[in-house]
């Protein structure tokens, strides 16, 4: 379908959107090329400056996820002008303030009226295109790294309906705001087959889409998947976002579970958790994983390995 709407049929446009890549890469010389991503969405927290935070990291974790670095971005707002001018304000020095972090400078950007508050950023870095990260290239034996816990959605809902407060969920919304830009470091020093940030389709649903474009298989092994306190309790409950019932059905025709240790529908609700602003999930060659482990813990990074790449039914996710 997007290939009918938009054709990338154009020598300098190394990654288009063919394998569900993070970022599309577009080849300016020989030893440099641009990473173009946007994303936005609708308040996740209550506080405008913490909004502001998670919005930029998650949208700037795009590039770190190909191996690139940030460079400008461009604020993107649809906010009622009923709204005070304090508040967006807020949204957008949260932003400012994150994409500095990055190293990145914000350059202008786009307003409209809108009833209902959304922000988000139109993301530029840079690459060698030697160095691109692509979510295809894993291979059997791979090591799968998760730098972030799951469960923001299950918090974030929770969150919404009064059960947590930004005090107690505090955790979860520095994390979110957390920046990708350790973990990315440490792939680029240590080496990748492949990489994805983990967002609106759970882990497994990228952890698929990288194994698809990959013609591999994997296994995961859920005694390691890390998640926040308490997301395994309130999805029990039923405290999940709107969108999980539609991860989960995409996901269930490529899971199969080999395990009765663990509630399968139970986790299919985490596993399928849309996040925001999620981890790096990297495929690391073997004999690098003790070396990628040392340089992840050397950053900061409580990274976990949570599974192998497989010979199999491409896309194909074995729960062990």
């Amino acid at each position: 379908m997007l290939e009918r709407i938009a054709p990338t049929h154009v020598a300098e446009l190394m990654v288009g959107f063919e394998t569900s890549d993070d970022a599309a890469v577009y080849r300016l010389s020989d030893d440099m090329a641009a990473l173009l991503t946007v994303d936005f969405f609708t308040p996740i927290v209550d506080d405008p400056y913490d909004f502001g935070r998670i919005t930029a990291a998650n949208a700037l974790s795009d590039i770190y996820a190909m191996g690139g670095r940030p460079l400008a971005a461009m604020n993107l707002l649809a906010f009622p002008c009923s709204m005070g001018a304090d508040i967006v304000g807020e949204v957008v020095r949260g932003g400012a303030e994150k994409v500095a972090e990055a190293g990145a400078v914000i350059v202008g950007g786009h307003t409209i009226d809108d009833k209902e508050p959304k922000y988000g950023l139109a993301v530029f870095g840079s690459v060698h295109p030697d160095a691109v990260v692509r979510n295809a290239g894993a291979r059997p034996g791979d090591v799968l790294f998760l730098t972030k816990p799951v469960g923001t959605g299950v918090l974030g809902t929770a969150l919404k309906n009064g059960l947590e407060t930004e005090e107690t969920a505090r955790e979860v919304i520095e994390t979110m705001a957390t920046l990708n830009r350790a973990a990315a470091e440490s792939m680029s020093e240590v080496g990748v087959r492949a990489a994805t940030d983990v967002t609106g389709f759970g882990l497994l649903g990228h952890l698929h889409e990288m194994l698809a474009a990959s013609d591999c298989a994997a296994e995961l092994d859920l005694a390691t998947v890390p998640t926040f306190d308490r997301a395994l309790e309130y999805a029990m409950q039923g405290v999940i976002p709107g969108r999980t019932a539609d991860v989960i059905a995409f996901a269930e025709p490529f899971t199969v579970w080999e395990t009765t240790v663990f509630d399968a529908a139970l986790w299919m609700r985490v596993l399928c958790d849309p996040q925001t602003s999620g981890g790096l999930l990297m495929a690391v060659p073997e004999e690098s994983a003790e070396e990628m482990r040392v340089s992840l813990a050397g950053r900061g990074v409580l990274a976990s390995v949570v599974g192998r790449v497989l010979e199999g039914e491409p896309g194909t996710i074995v729960v062990r």
